[in-house]
């Protein structure tokens, strides 16, 4: 639920708001009792946590971590022998004469 900052046009009171973005808002100051207590505009304030943000990642002009993966090195060592043409085998059609 956002949080909604409010003052009073009469004796000048603020206060913040928990409110749903659904609810009417606040209309009476809390303070005096007066009709003049609106809302007022306000930055909203949020932090973004974890990798791939700018803040994060590439502020200073660096590369994304890479993601360590354990089997990558190994996957790629091993070839299996059904995709993997083999070196010395010669096509039986091209050998006949």
């Amino acid at each position: 639920m956002p949080i909604y900052e409010y003052r009073c046009g009469s004796c000048g009171f603020e206060k913040e708001h928990l409110q749903k973005v659904s609810d009417a808002p606040v209309a009476a100051c809390p303070a005096c009792g007066g009709n003049v207590y609106t809302k007022l505009i306000s930055a909203a304030g949020f932090q973004l946590k974890g990798s791939g943000w700018y803040a994060t990642d590439f502020k200073n002009g660096a590369q994304p971590k890479p993601k360590p993966d354990a089997e990558a090195p190994a996957a790629k060592s091993e070839t299996p022998a059904s995709t993997a043409p083999a070196a010395s085998a010669a096509c039986p059609a091209c050998t006949s004469d």
